[in-house]
């Protein structure tokens, strides 16, 4: 089967490599401002990795025209930030066929109704299925040119949602033989809400903020989550459980999904990540305007406190850590409304009513 993969970061070339592994036809795309990573692979003809996920594999296309890319191609991933989901589905909208299958990896706050949104496609338009998922299924980092580390691939709570959820099943039974480890969620709200990045980056980069700006390096979590962050930490993601209820949603704890994830093996929110397996050694960034602000609260907090809001629920410690965070850098980022139910064009439906149609 031919797979597109838009995106040549960290969690574009894991992706293009197991799929390539699986025997897969591979063929990757990313914007000519990008283009270093797409020169390695095209050069060596495939990716190199190490870790988890060891060797060389081939990729048949690695460049900046998307249309070769998703000519005749059944599955497409869109793996990237969030900022970059709404540019992959605009460059996408003028190639796109019936019947194919997008994937939006990760989710980053509700990126199946932003992705199909930029396709110029109605919401209950399924010429096409767009779906989601609520992680990476990786723990990646690129390490040279054409080259990827992979310290965790998931074994398990990686969730996906189609759009419709109608289409969970076809959906999930086309990646699952590959894509190990992913499970089926109820909607597209279980895969936004059980991404806990917001919850953990906001938090950890406040309460650290001091450190961040020094000349010193330090490990973000390692070093970064003490007890007190801890609590702070479980303050918040209980709000986020709550929200995820109030929707009729199961959204678990963050300890224990990562446990079934592979990256923790115990459950608390301060040693549970201070001696996680798959936390060690991540540096913490070198300054605070960085996307674990810039994309986690200013997408991912943001849409929680419109989610809130919309369900008449209290989330205070949410609403503070994103107004803290928008005092540290100098910006309203609720104001800016990067990702709301409006800005998602879903304005004029009740929380009931996207329950339904979603």
């Amino acid at each position: 089967m031919k797979v597109a993969i838009l995106g040549s970061g960290n969690g574009g070339c894991a992706m293009a490599f197991e799929w390539a592994r699986a025997g897969h036809d591979v063929y990757m795309y990313d914007f000519p401002q990008f283009d270093r990573q797409i020169n390695a692979i095209n050069a060596a003809g495939g990716i190199y990795s190490e870790g988890q996920m060891e060797g060389f594999q081939p990729v048949k296309y690695a460049g900046h025209d998307i249309e070769v890319c998703l000519k005749d191609a059944p599955l497409v991933f869109a793996v990237g930030p969030a900022y970059s989901t709404e540019p992959f589905g605009k460059a996408c909208a003028p190639y796109i066929e019936k019947g194919q299958v997008y994937v939006v990896c990760p989710s980053s706050c509700m990126g199946a109704i932003l992705f199909k949104n930029a396709l110029g496609l109605n919401i209950d338009d399924n010429s096409v299925i767009v779906a989601d998922t609520s992680t990476l299924p990786y723990a990646v980092r690129i390490i040279a040119d054409g080259k990827i580390a992979v310290y965790n691939r998931l074994g398990g709570g990686n969730l996906l949602a189609t759009l419709p959820s109608s289409k969970n099943d076809m959906v999930y039974d086309l990646i699952k033989p590959v894509l190990e480890g992913t499970e089926k969620a109820a909607n597209i709200f279980q895969t936004c809400l059980q991404n806990a990045n917001p919850m953990i980056h906001p938090c950890v980069t406040t309460l650290n903020a001091a450190r961040i700006e020094s000349p010193d390096d330090f490990f973000f979590y390692e070093q970064g989550v003490t007890a007190g962050v801890g609590r702070l930490l479980k303050a918040i993601d209980e709000e986020r459980i709550a929200i995820g209820s109030a929707m009729g949603l199961t959204i678990e704890d963050d300890p224990h999904i990562s446990i079934r994830q592979g990256y923790m093996t115990v459950e608390t929110y301060d040693t549970g990540y201070s001696t996680a397996p798959g936390f060690k050694g991540i540096l913490a960034q070198t300054q605070l305007d960085y996307r674990y602000y810039n994309e986690d609260a200013g997408f991912g907090l943001v849409l929680w406190v419109d989610l809130a809001d919309r369900l008449g629920l209290e989330v205070p410690n949410i609403r503070a850590m994103l107004q803290i965070v928008s005092s540290i850098m100098g910006r309203d980022y609720k104001a800016e409304k990067a990702r709301t139910l409006d800005t998602l064009g879903l304005a004029d439906y009740s929380i009931e009513q996207l329950l339904q149609i979603l």
